[in-house]
């Protein structure tokens, strides 16, 4: 019985029109404003033209004419049906695109509104009734629309039912992912997600952190502020205030805005981010406007320097008829963005030529001109007379551009492409069926007989069985234009053709022009997407700084960086200096970086300064000092050996061992000229000779004067009676120690070069603004032994010295030698706790220093008494004195 019932209802409509001449549907809301012009095939289009402010809005009854008195024309929008009446005029004139096939269209108003939506939407494939078909008949392929997201996904609740293509030409793609999208939808602007990779990389180009954001109290205006946040944060930008416009659904919420639009300039001016990223729709652009003429008009903060709002595509520049006259300074410089577009050949030639008294079923055209103009039509409009009667010779290009603008805006560029992109479709379909079919008798008329979601009618035995859809054509359509530029769809069913940037200048008339300052280039190669240029931007007149600064606090200065304020956000900072090691050369860097090994920071901490290599030479005045100490020291010792030498016969001089005084002087002018190695460059040769050298030649020397004190030892134990040291005594002896001890200290030097040698190294770390070339001992132990060896040898020497300090004093240098070897190991116990503490060449300086020291107090020490009796008192120099002391 269901079945029969449900049977019944189904067929009950066709049985209605077969039986019946004609039928109405008055009870129904007709639109006043629609624009039809018939043909073979019909394009469908809602537009967003009229703004209609309901009283009360729900769905529970049907909406009639009368219930719409508050209607307010937003002019710039009328360019939209204007651009799709051209491209189907030229598409029915081009006859490589559907020969004897004639597009028709039927275009009616959204008014910005919910329930005339889909009233609307349900009009264009039928009268209003789904799956109702009474007289009128309509070959409807597609239909283009809908300006607004929101008015875009109730088109496309009742479009999905007929599955007819939907081309929106001004919404984008949502971008929740459980947000569910029409499967018959086609968008002919690019994806939303672009164009916030196009706004951070506009604020990151200016360097602009410190931000605002007005979006609208919505599902889109909720997506845009989530979104964009995130991408901000992940860029180190902040938003200063982010403030959500209050929807407004009825007529009577708009006298209750008033504070709430106040309170939001008032934020906005007292902020100190000098730019605003302002997001909505055509509707909230109007809203936007009225809330900065509410806000000029009170008493509201402002800041000197003005703004820079930075525009959303959505949000084009409209305005209401009485909102033309309003002041436009404040958007002077404003950046937008704006869906791409190009200037197609003919079409403002189309708007020098309108005339109200040509409308030719254009439902739009009289209340339009009598809306910009303040002119009227006698018995059009009864409701307000005004002061002249149109005459039909207004001109469009006389309006100022914020009112209409003469040049093709992005929008409407996307509404010519989406009819050229359906009849290309539709050319192909055609040409797939006549490919398999071949062209027949009356192809061309089943072809006009099509539904939206067919190629023909499902039947097998008409004259071509086909079953395609339009769809599959529509995907895969591509075509170039007019203005010479490739349409076709992508994968996400949208046209990928990128943003352009304009930067907005305003005149007192209220006009304004737009001039291309970058682009958001999608086929561009990567990285290289964002392009601007500086040089093009106009911006406000009261900046003091152009490109204005966008910031929370003054830019760090070179030198220091970035410390983050507790309790604030990330984009507000304090300024610490840099550390000791570090420098940042940049403004506002996060951290301070520190300089490669052979440079130093400067004073300001703003660059790397290369560091100055730094050794002992001769050319500076210590080591001058020290050539001229070693060599008034190797002259001194010459001169006593020439004095020893040629007194050699005397008794003072025969008495302490000739050939070990030779020796001894021998090797302490080599003592003396040790410095002058160590002042030559630190090559691999000099660092081995230098420590070699020191070890070997103070060995001798010490192992010298050793000898000599045991030899004293033993030749005044060998002259008592009956001692067996006499066969000790002798030149043998003294020749044995000097060259045992001496061995010793050559094999310690041995091990050392053998193992682990000295070697020339850098030091860029001892002192900051210098690079220290010296030499590395290679093994400190080693190095350390052969001064330990050097210092046991004269403290062995120091302690017998002692013992024999009190024997007799002829031939008896014991004191001397005592007094020497004491001065000798002050001399280098000083010397370990001094070279440890010095860097660089004073450690040098402290090594030779001491070098000098202990030779030049063993010369004195030793050999100033004798060459004192020597050269001065000849007369002690006598055997007999000798003996008698």
């Amino acid at each position: 019985m269901l079945v029969f019932i449900v049977s019944i209802l189904f067929l009950l409509p066709h049985t209605v029109c077969q039986h019946t001449s004609s039928c109405t549907l008055n009870y129904l809301l007709r639109i006043p404003h629609e624009y039809y012009q018939p043909g073979d095939l019909l394009i469908g289009a809602l537009a967003s033209h009229i703004f209609v402010a309901l009283n009360k809005e729900d769905f529970r009854g049907i909406l009639t004419t009368h219930q719409l008195p508050n209607l307010f024309v937003v002019p710039k929008n009328y360019q939209h049906l204007l651009a799709l009446v051209f491209a189907v005029k030229e598409i029915n004139e081009n006859p490589k695109i559907l020969p004897n096939i004639t597009l028709g269209f039927h275009i009616y108003d959204s008014y910005f509104n919910r329930r005339v939506t889909y009233q609307a939407t349900l009009g264009l494939p039928s009268t209003h009734v789904p799956n109702y078909r009474c007289d009128l008949q309509k070959n409807l392929m597609a239909v283009i629309g809908g300006l607004d997201f929101d008015t875009s996904l109730d088109m496309a609740t009742i479009l999905d039912i007929y599955k007819i293509p939907q081309l929106t030409y001004g919404s984008f793609a949502p971008e929740d992912p459980g947000q569910s999208q029409s499967t018959s939808s086609y968008r002919m602007v690019p994806n939303e997600a672009h164009q916030y990779s196009g706004i951070v990389e506009l604020l990151l180009h200016f360097g602009w952190t410190w931000v605002g954001l007005l979006a609208g109290d919505n599902e889109s205006g909720e997506r845009f502020t989530q979104t964009l946040q995130h991408l901000l944060s992940q860029k180190g930008i902040c938003l200063a205030f982010s403030e959500r416009t209050q929807k407004t659904r009825h007529f009577d919420e708009y006298f209750h805005m008033h504070h709430h639009w106040t309170r939001i300039y008032q934020v906005i001016m007292e902020s100190k981010a000098k730019v605003v990223i302002v997001y909505g729709e055509t509707k909230s652009m109007l809203d936007f406007r009225t809330m900065v003429a509410l806000g000029e008009m009170g008493d509201v903060k402002k800041t000197p320097e003005g703004k820079v709002w930075i525009l959303t595509a959505q949000l084009d520049f409209t305005a209401l008829t009485f909102q033309i006259t309003w002041d436009m300074e404040v958007f002077h410089g404003s950046l937008s963005f704006a869906v791409h577009s190009n200037e197609v050949q003919g079409f403002k030639s189309v708007l020098q030529v309108q005339n109200p008294f040509e409308a030719n079923g254009n439902g739009f055209l009289k209340e339009f001109w009598e809306e910009v103009f303040f002119c009227s039509f006698p018995g059009f409009n009864t409701e307000e007379a005004a002061s002249e009667a149109c005459t039909g010779e207004e001109k469009l290009e006389d309006l100022p551009s914020s009112g209409f603008e003469m040049t093709m805006s992005g929008h409407s560029y996307s509404l010519y492409n989406a009819a050229y992109a359906t009849a290309h479709a539709l050319h192909v379909m055609f040409l797939s069926r006549t490919k398999y079919r071949g062209v027949e008798e009356g192809g061309m008329q089943e072809l006009q007989k099509l539904q939206s979601w067919q190629v023909m009618p499902l039947m097998r035995y008409n004259l071509f069985d086909m079953s395609m859809q339009l769809h599959p054509f529509l995907k895969r359509v591509s075509f170039n234009n007019s203005a010479g530029e490739t349409v076709s769809f992508g994968e996400n069913r949208e046209v990928e053709a990128g943003f352009d940037m304009t930067s907005m200048i305003t005149f007192p008339n209220n006009s304004f022009v737009r001039v291309k300052v970058g682009r958001v280039d999608l086929e561009a190669a990567p990285g290289q997407e964002f392009s601007i240029d500086d040089d093009k931007i106009v911006w406000h007149r009261n900046f003091s700084q152009v490109p204005p600064l966008s910031v929370c606090n003054p830019s760090c200065p070179p030198g220091s960086h970035k410390k983050k304020k507790e309790g604030g956000k990330f984009c507000c900072y304090d300024c610490a200096p840099c550390p000791q090691d570090k420098i940042s050369p940049q403004k506002d860097m996060i951290d301070c970086v520190g300089c490669s090994e052979d440079h130093y920071p400067n004073k300001d901490k703003t660059q790397c300064i290369p560091k100055i290599i730094s050794f002992l030479t001769y050319e500076e005045p210590l080591g001058l000092s020290i050539v001229f100490i070693s060599l008034f020291f190797s002259l001194i010792t010459i001169l006593v050996l020439v004095i020893f030498i040629k007194h050699r016969d005397t008794p003072i001089v025969r008495a302490n061992n000739r050939d070990l005084t030779y020796t001894l002087l021998t090797f302490l002018l080599l003592c003396f000229l040790c410095p002058l190695i160590f002042l030559s460059p630190p090559e691999r040769v000099s660092c081995l000779l230098r420590q070699m050298a020191f070890g070997l030649v103070f060995t001798v020397t010490v192992s010298c004067l050793l000898a000599k004190t045991i030899t004293v030892v033993l030749a005044f134990v060998a002259t008592k009676p009956g001692s067996r040291m006499r066969k000790w005594v002798g030149k043998r002896l003294a020749s044995s120690i000097v060259i045992s001890c001496s061995l010793i200290q050559v094999g310690i030097c041995t091990v050392w070069l053998g193992t682990s040698p000295p070697f020339p190294d850098s030091d860029m770390h001892s002192v900051m603004r210098e690079i220290i070339l010296g030499c590395n001992e290679g093994s400190v132990a080693l190095f350390y032994c052969v001064l330990g060896y050097m210092g046991f040898l004269a403290i062995v020497s120091f302690v017998v010295a002692f013992f024999a300090r009190k024997l007799p004093e002829s031939f008896n240098e014991a004191k001397f030698i005592t007094f020497s070897m004491f001065m000798f190991c002050s001399v280098w116990v000083s010397f370990v706790p001094v070279y440890l503490s010095t860097k660089g060449k004073y450690m040098v300086a402290v090594e030779i220093f001491s070098i000098l020291a202990s030779s030049a107090g063993l010369l004195g020490s030793i050999f100033a008494p004798k060459c004192y009796v020597i050269i001065l008192r000849p007369d002690q120099n006598i055997r007999e004195q000798l003996i008698r002391k």
